[in-house]
Parts: structure tokens; sequence; C-alpha cells
């Protein structure tokens, strides 16, 4: 099968896996792990932050950062479809009593004066305060939409001013770099936390990283082993981040030409389906509004054809590209898909 559900569905390779049996382990949780120890710590000055926390997941880093910005009773407040308030279970509700507010974007693209319009900082005793905002890059739902630095920078001049902090969601902060050009410092810089995953498009098998200052990241610790995530010899996990980020940065940019190779041929049938031009990254939405077939009917025929892909809703199909796709199976994707979408909108 050609899984193109998620780049969460990458297998570490031969070297990765070499790499995390030779790696030197401790207990992490009484901070003994020497390679999960120096993971943070690189992760941390790649992004110029004081501090990093290894975690399971990303949601979990997610979680983290944002208690400790946001008191309970306290207001985050994001994008309608991002991760954290979407694909969390409402986690910020059930753990830490975070209420929050959104906004929306057409692709989730960050326009700084949205949030701003909806902030509502010092709000007195009969309404909730903003305490905080959560940008996604890329952003997942929005279909691995890469955010504008000018607009961040713009939101976090103008947020500042409002007393308000701010928490990156960059589970796929790599792909924004590579797509951008913006050095992963200058992403850094205008966030008080930061969460970044290496088991999606850097194809380690488990983990994300919490950055945040040393208070703040203390402060993480003693949370992370609260809610059950404090883990032993976790250094074979951290090895394969390190290897990673030795390895698997740069060649994310074949998997963003895959992802245009495939909005491209879908495109040359159905134009209304998907904008090529707007496939920033390794994920491709396809909008089958007007079809003669559901996305989960299409995915079905896509499965019958040994493709995998992901049914976000009624008409929306998610196709995300990774290290563990070839050219050959984006040219086997592309000999299938077109004529399935073709059909489905001849029928109608």
């Amino acid at each position: 099968m050609i899984d193109l559900r998620s780049d969460t569905v990458t297998k570490p390779s031969a070297e990765m896996r070499a790499a995390m049996m030779s790696a030197p382990v401790g207990d992490d949780v009484y901070g003994d792990d020497p390679t999960a120890n120096s993971l943070e710590e690189r992760v941390a000055a790649l992004f110029g932050f004081e501090s990093g926390l290894f975690t399971a997941t990303g949601s979990l880093a997610n979680q983290l950062a944002i208690r400790q910005l946001v008191k309970p009773g306290e207001e985050l407040i994001t994008e309608t479809f991002s991760h954290i308030v979407r694909a969390e279970l409402g986690a910020g509700a059930a753990f830490s009593g975070i209420t929050t507010r959104t906004w929306e974007s057409p692709r989730g693209v960050l326009r700084a004066a949205d949030p701003l319009r909806i902030a509502r900082p010092d709000s007195g005793p009969y309404q909730v305060s903003t305490t905080a905002i959560a940008v996604e890059n890329t952003h997942n739902f929005g279909g691995g939409t890469v955010q504008s630095i000018a607009e961040i920078k713009e939101l976090r001049d103008q947020s500042l001013k409002m007393g308000l902090t701010m928490h990156l969601d960059g589970a796929r902060i790599w792909n924004a770099h590579i797509a951008s050009g913006v050095s992963f410092l200058e992403y850094g810089k205008y966030f008080d936390t930061v969460s970044v995953c290496l088991s999606k498009g850097l194809g380690a098998p488990v983990g994300s990283v919490m950055l945040s200052n040393k208070e703040r990241v203390a402060s993480a610790r003693i949370w992370r082993k609260r809610y059950g995530g404090g883990m032993r010899q976790i250094g074979m996990l951290a090895a394969a981040g390190h290897y990673a980020l030795d390895n698997n940065i740069e060649r994310l940019s074949t998997d963003h030409e895959h992802a245009r190779l495939l909005a491209s041929s879908v495109s040359a049938v159905a134009p209304t389906v998907v904008n090529p031009a707007e496939v920033d990254t390794n994920i491709v939405i396809l909008d089958l509004a007007g079809a003669s077939i559901s996305a989960a009917e299409l995915n079905g025929e896509l499965k019958s054809a040994g493709i995998l892909a992901s049914t976000v809703n009624p008409t929306i199909l998610r196709l995300v590209t990774h290290l563990d796709v070839s050219a050959a199976d984006i040219a086997k994707v592309n000999s299938v898909l077109p004529e399935l979408v073709e059909r489905a909108f001849k029928a109608k």
C-alpha cells in the first residue's frame, strides 16, 4: 500500500535504528539520560531558547506549553481549524481549565489583524480575559500552509503591547523552514513557547520537544510527570531525533515536490478540486464539493487501488507525502487519482 494518510506513518530507517540501538541511556525522570538531555539542549539552541523538554507526542508538548501561559479560567485564542483545538480532544479545558476562542481564516493563513481583533486581555471580573495566542506553522488542516514571518512579527509586536504571550505549534516547522527559507532562530524569537515534532516529516518513530525558558520548562517537567508522561531510558528515542535532525531536514523539499506533482495532476482534470499554487509543503487537500461521490467513497476507491488517504469530512480528502513515499509511488498515484476524480465530476 502507498500510505498517504499522514507523515506520522513513517518508519525509522535501518540507519536510524542503528543509532537508536547504540545510544547512551539513563533514567530521564531523574534527569540522567544523556541522549535525551543533549537532544533537548540541541533543539532549544536551534530555536534560541534556554531549555527544552522531550515528550512522547506533539499534543502533550502543546498542552504543557499552553499550561505555562494560560491560567485556569483564562483564554487562549487560535485559528478555528488549528490542531490545538480540533485534534487534541479538548485537552486544554479537560486538563488545565483553559477556555478557547477562535478566528477563522481561509487555509488557516495567519493575518495578524484577525487574532488582534478578537483578543480581550484584562477583561475584568465579569468576562474571560485573553492571555495567549497560538499559531500553527505549518497549518495542518489548512493544507500545510506556511505562515508569513511578517504577519508573525506584526502579531508579536502588537500582542506584546496588550500583555499577551504567544505559543507556536511547530509540529511541521521543519517544512515551513524548507519552504520559506526562514531560519529556526527567526521563527523562535517571536514566541514564548514552541512545540516541534520529530515523528512526522523527520521520520523519527516517537517524540516532540517543548521549548521555553528554564522556569517554564522546569514547571512543564513536573506536569509531564503528573500527566503520566515521565519516561525512563528514552535515549533510544532521543537518538532517533538526533539522527532525524542530522539527516532528514533538507530532504523535505522532495516531499514538497511530490505534493505539488499530486496537486498538479488532479488540477489538470478538475481545477476546482485543488490549486497547486496553494500547496506550500507536503499536504494536499482535495475539495470534492460538487462531485458525484463523497470523500469517503473516493478514499475507498483509492484503497482498492493500493493507495491510502485520509477523509477529513464528507467533501475533503487529504494526502500527505513523506520520506517513505518514493517518486515511483507518486507516479502510480498519478496514474490512478486523476482518473477517479475526473470520473466523479463527469458523472455529476
